[in-house]
């Protein structure tokens, strides 16, 4: 009797604990990403940060920055070699240049 009343107590809790796993998976499926500024970040934040944009690329970006300057608009990210508008597109809400 006493593992019938604890089975049952078991089967009565299931929905419970699947109601309150979903409530938690979805609060961290909530986060949002955060914009960088790709004026003063460096290589590994810019990577971390961008879609499509690895380590290389990220490199490639801040080189172009250190050779012609602060970045004046988000369309001249695409003038480094092997970003274009695709990824732009992508990105253009979480890029920042102030």
């Amino acid at each position: 009797m006493k593992k019938f009343i604890f089975v049952l107590y078991l089967l009565l809790s299931l929905p419970l604990v699947n109601t309150a796993f979903a409530e938690t998976s979805t609060t961290s499926a909530a986060i949002q990403p955060v914009a960088i500024n790709i004026n003063v970040a460096d290589a590994d934040s810019i990577a971390d940060a961008l879609k499509g944009i690895g380590m290389k690329k990220a490199e490639a970006i801040v080189a172009f920055r250190e050779a012609n300057g602060p970045f004046m608009t988000l369309n001249e990210i695409t003038l480094v070699k092997g970003i274009g508008e695709k990824t732009l597109e992508a990105n253009r809400e979480y890029i920042k240049l102030k």
